[in-house]
């Protein structure tokens, strides 16, 4: 049986972002790459210890955060 995935779909105007919680460790690269600042770690841990990525909302759909992570848990859906 596969182990559950604990997904973080984050919705504004323009596109969703989701963030796969238990694969991110917490880096920050995707917060310091995002033009409009809406991205920050959660004050709270993963199940492996790790600080994660949250949004505030109001992403542009611009993918830096996901051309960026190294452990692929950022995906970015823009919206038509």
């Amino acid at each position: 049986m596969g182990a559950l995935r604990l997904v973080v779909r984050l919705f504004s105007f323009m596109s969703s972002v989701e963030i796969e919680v238990e694969k991110c460790k917490g880096c920050g690269l995707c917060v310091s790459v995002c033009p409009k600042g809406v991205l920050k770690m959660f004050d709270d841990t993963n199940d492996h210890g790790y600080f994660y990525l949250v949004s505030d909302g109001d992403c542009s759909g611009c993918r830096n955060c996901y051309l960026v992570c190294p452990d692929a848990c950022v995906s970015v859906f823009r919206k038509k």
